[in-house]
Protein backbone atom coordinates (compact mmCIF):
# COMPACT_ATOMS: atom_id res chain seq x y z
CA UNK A 1 0.00 0.00 0.00
CA UNK A 2 1.64 3.08 -0.96
CA UNK A 3 1.88 6.37 1.36
CA UNK A 4 -0.30 9.14 0.54
CA UNK A 5 0.37 12.67 2.74
CA UNK A 6 -1.72 15.88 2.12
CA UNK A 7 0.56 18.54 1.96
CA UNK A 8 0.14 20.52 5.19
CA UNK A 9 1.17 23.57 3.47
CA UNK A 10 -1.26 23.94 0.48
CA UNK A 11 -4.39 21.79 0.72
CA UNK A 12 -5.71 19.54 -1.84
CA UNK A 13 -1.62 18.76 -2.81
CA UNK A 14 -0.84 14.87 -1.68
CA UNK A 15 2.50 13.10 -2.42
CA UNK A 16 2.62 9.59 -3.00
CA UNK A 17 5.05 7.85 -1.75
CA UNK A 18 4.14 3.84 -4.12
CA UNK A 19 5.72 0.68 -2.76
CA UNK A 20 8.37 -0.63 -5.21
CA UNK A 21 8.78 -4.42 -5.42
CA UNK A 22 12.09 -6.02 -6.87
CA UNK A 23 13.86 -9.55 -7.52
CA UNK A 24 17.11 -10.18 -9.40
CA UNK A 25 14.72 -9.66 -12.71
CA UNK A 26 14.63 -5.91 -11.83
CA UNK A 27 11.76 -3.51 -10.25
CA UNK A 28 8.28 -3.24 -10.85
CA UNK A 29 6.10 -0.06 -9.02
CA UNK A 30 2.66 1.07 -8.98
CA UNK A 31 2.93 4.82 -9.24
CA UNK A 32 -0.81 5.95 -10.04
CA UNK A 33 -3.98 4.72 -9.08
CA UNK A 34 -7.30 6.95 -8.97
CA UNK A 35 -8.65 5.54 -5.76
CA UNK A 36 -5.76 7.45 -4.35
CA UNK A 37 -7.23 10.39 -4.59
CA UNK A 38 -10.26 12.51 -3.05
CA UNK A 39 -11.53 14.36 -5.75
CA UNK A 40 -11.38 10.33 -7.92
CA UNK A 41 -10.33 12.56 -10.67
CA UNK A 42 -10.44 10.74 -14.28
CA UNK A 43 -6.59 11.13 -16.00
CA UNK A 44 -7.26 11.43 -19.78
CA UNK A 45 -3.70 12.32 -20.99
CA UNK A 46 -0.16 11.27 -20.36
CA UNK A 47 2.65 13.40 -21.35
CA UNK A 48 6.55 12.79 -21.10
CA UNK A 49 8.63 16.00 -20.61
CA UNK A 50 12.45 15.67 -20.94
CA UNK A 51 14.67 18.76 -19.74
CA UNK A 52 18.10 19.74 -19.39
CA UNK A 53 20.19 20.58 -16.00
CA UNK A 54 19.25 24.13 -14.86
CA UNK A 55 15.43 24.34 -17.05
CA UNK A 56 13.43 26.10 -15.46
CA UNK A 57 9.63 25.79 -16.37
CA UNK A 58 6.58 27.65 -14.61
CA UNK A 59 4.91 28.83 -12.86
CA UNK A 60 1.75 27.72 -15.33
CA UNK A 61 -1.69 26.77 -13.28
CA UNK A 62 -4.94 25.81 -14.59
CA UNK A 63 -8.34 26.87 -13.87
CA UNK A 64 -10.06 22.93 -14.94
CA UNK A 65 -6.98 20.88 -15.33
CA UNK A 66 -5.56 18.48 -12.10
CA UNK A 67 -1.85 17.04 -12.79
CA UNK A 68 0.26 14.21 -11.48
CA UNK A 69 3.45 13.71 -11.73
CA UNK A 70 6.32 11.06 -11.44
CA UNK A 71 10.09 11.51 -11.98
CA UNK A 72 11.21 8.58 -13.64
CA UNK A 73 14.88 10.14 -13.84
CA UNK A 74 17.62 13.16 -12.36
CA UNK A 75 16.66 15.46 -9.78
CA UNK A 76 14.30 18.40 -9.85
CA UNK A 77 12.88 20.85 -7.32
CA UNK A 78 8.86 21.00 -7.72
CA UNK A 79 7.59 24.94 -6.56
CA UNK A 80 3.84 24.66 -6.35
CA UNK A 81 1.78 28.18 -5.02
CA UNK A 82 -1.97 28.29 -4.19
CA UNK A 83 -3.76 30.77 -6.30
CA UNK A 84 -6.91 29.89 -5.40
CA UNK A 85 -8.81 32.55 -4.03
CA UNK A 86 -11.30 31.18 -1.02
CA UNK A 87 -8.96 28.35 -0.26
CA UNK A 88 -7.82 28.51 3.11
CA UNK A 89 -4.05 28.21 1.74
CA UNK A 90 -4.50 30.61 -0.60
CA UNK A 91 -0.50 32.48 -1.15
CA UNK A 92 0.93 29.67 0.53
CA UNK A 93 4.45 28.19 -1.37
CA UNK A 94 5.87 24.36 -0.95
CA UNK A 95 8.52 22.40 -2.51
CA UNK A 96 9.09 19.28 -3.36
CA UNK A 97 11.98 17.63 -4.10
CA UNK A 98 12.15 14.79 -6.11
CA UNK A 99 14.50 12.35 -7.53
CA UNK A 100 14.54 9.49 -10.27
CA UNK A 101 15.77 6.99 -8.18
CA UNK A 102 13.34 8.05 -5.16
CA UNK A 103 10.16 6.38 -6.02
CA UNK A 104 7.30 9.48 -5.60
CA UNK A 105 4.26 11.32 -7.64
CA UNK A 106 2.92 14.60 -6.84
CA UNK A 107 -0.74 15.21 -7.58
CA UNK A 108 -1.29 18.54 -7.93
CA UNK A 109 -4.97 19.95 -7.63
CA UNK A 110 -6.71 22.89 -9.90
CA UNK A 111 -5.85 26.18 -9.30
CA UNK A 112 -2.24 25.46 -7.62
CA UNK A 113 0.30 27.44 -9.76
CA UNK A 114 3.29 24.36 -10.18
CA UNK A 115 6.72 24.45 -11.75
CA UNK A 116 10.18 22.35 -12.05
CA UNK A 117 13.47 23.45 -11.72
CA UNK A 118 16.38 20.61 -13.65
CA UNK A 119 18.67 20.43 -11.29
CA UNK A 120 19.87 17.36 -13.44
CA UNK A 121 18.81 16.31 -16.80
CA UNK A 122 15.16 15.13 -15.78
CA UNK A 123 13.09 12.62 -17.45
CA UNK A 124 9.20 13.86 -16.61
CA UNK A 125 6.16 11.32 -16.62
CA UNK A 126 2.78 12.99 -15.89
CA UNK A 127 -0.73 12.70 -16.16
CA UNK A 128 -3.55 15.39 -16.62
CA UNK A 129 -7.43 15.07 -16.49
CA UNK A 130 -7.83 17.51 -19.61
CA UNK A 131 -7.26 17.26 -23.00
CA UNK A 132 -4.40 20.26 -24.08
CA UNK A 133 -6.57 23.17 -24.21
CA UNK A 134 -4.78 26.36 -25.09
CA UNK A 135 -7.67 28.86 -23.01
CA UNK A 136 -6.33 26.96 -19.79
CA UNK A 137 -3.03 27.29 -19.89
CA UNK A 138 -1.93 30.00 -17.99
CA UNK A 139 1.07 31.40 -16.05
CA UNK A 140 2.19 33.29 -13.05
CA UNK A 141 5.98 34.78 -12.85
CA UNK A 142 8.26 31.71 -11.99
CA UNK A 143 10.60 34.56 -9.97
CA UNK A 144 7.58 36.69 -8.03
CA UNK A 145 8.23 37.79 -4.97
CA UNK A 146 4.72 36.92 -3.45
CA UNK A 147 5.69 33.83 -4.29
CA UNK A 148 9.08 33.60 -3.14
CA UNK A 149 10.64 30.45 -4.66
CA UNK A 150 13.98 29.13 -4.01
CA UNK A 151 14.25 27.39 -7.46
CA UNK A 152 18.04 26.21 -6.48
CA UNK A 153 19.27 27.34 -9.51
CA UNK A 154 21.63 29.84 -10.18
CA UNK A 155 21.16 31.00 -13.76
CA UNK A 156 17.85 29.53 -14.89
CA UNK A 157 16.79 28.46 -18.75
CA UNK A 158 13.64 29.85 -19.10
CA UNK A 159 11.15 29.72 -22.00
CA UNK A 160 9.92 33.07 -23.79
CA UNK A 161 6.61 32.29 -22.02
CA UNK A 162 7.51 31.61 -18.96
CA UNK A 163 9.65 35.00 -19.07
CA UNK A 164 6.58 36.81 -19.85
CA UNK A 165 4.04 35.55 -17.14
CA UNK A 166 2.21 38.07 -15.03
CA UNK A 167 3.12 38.64 -11.44
CA UNK A 168 0.52 37.53 -8.74
CA UNK A 169 -0.95 40.71 -8.09
CA UNK A 170 -1.68 41.56 -11.95
CA UNK A 171 -3.38 38.07 -12.49
CA UNK A 172 -6.77 39.66 -14.31
CA UNK A 173 -10.11 38.51 -11.78
CA UNK A 174 -11.53 36.55 -14.50
CA UNK A 175 -7.99 34.19 -14.57
CA UNK A 176 -8.09 33.36 -10.95
CA UNK A 177 -8.83 30.54 -9.65
CA UNK A 178 -11.69 29.53 -7.33
CA UNK A 179 -11.89 27.22 -4.29
CA UNK A 180 -14.44 25.47 -2.85
CA UNK A 181 -12.53 24.56 0.25
CA UNK A 182 -13.10 25.41 3.74
CA UNK A 183 -10.90 26.01 6.79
Amino acid sequence: MPRLSESDLIRGVIVVEPEAHGDERGRFVETYRRSWFPLGREMTQANRSEKQAGAVVGLHYHLHQADYWYLLRGRARVVLHDLREGSPTDGATLTIELDGSVDRGVFIPPGVAHGFASHTDILLWYLVDGYYNPADELGLAWDDPEVGADWGVADPILSARDRSNPRRGAIPPALRPHSSLRT
